[in-house]
Order: structure tokens, then C-alpha cells, then sequence
């Protein structure tokens, strides 16, 4: 969980895992397809955040949406 201005956000990748089982692909070929690190991909894999240019580069690489690749949720504190 993040804290940002007060607001506890929590993110979720797990529609990107779903996406990724239904199309046969593994995390290692998604990570070459879109172009991020594996410090990218080992940070969405603890449910943490990354850059808006690493979530794009994954929308575009898998012809989506962000929508449909992560989940946020905040709680104010």
C-alpha cells in the first residue's frame, strides 16, 4: 500500500495475470514484448507501483487498456 497526499492507494496486476494466462503468455515474454526490467516486473509482482511509461509500454504491447491491466484503490486516511 502507498500513501499518496493522505490517500492509501492499493494496486492490483491481477487482471494483467488473467490477461496473460487466457493469451498463453509468460511473464518473461510479456516483459520482452513491452520492454520493461525485471525490476519492473518483480515490483508489479508485490502489488507495487510502477511508472505510468511501464504500464503504457504494457497496454500497448498487449493491445489494451490500462483498465484492464491494473486495479487502484484508495482509502482516505
Amino acid at each position: 500500500m502507498n500513501l499518496i497526499r493522505g490517500v492509501a492507494m492499493t494496486v492490483s496486476y491481477n487482471k494483467l495475470w488473467k490477461i496473460l494466462i487466457d493469451r498463453n503468455i509468460n511473464k518473461t515474454q510479456m516483459r520482452l514484448m513491452a520492454g520493461i526490467s525485471t525490476n519492473v516486473l518483480a515490483k508489479m509482482g508485490r502489488n507495487e507501483t510502477i511508472s505510468m511509461d511501464s504500464l503504457c509500454k504494457i497496454a500497448e504491447a498487449l493491445h489494451c487498456g490500462l483498465d484492464d491491466i491494473v486495479e487502484i484503490s484508495s482509502t482516505k486516511k
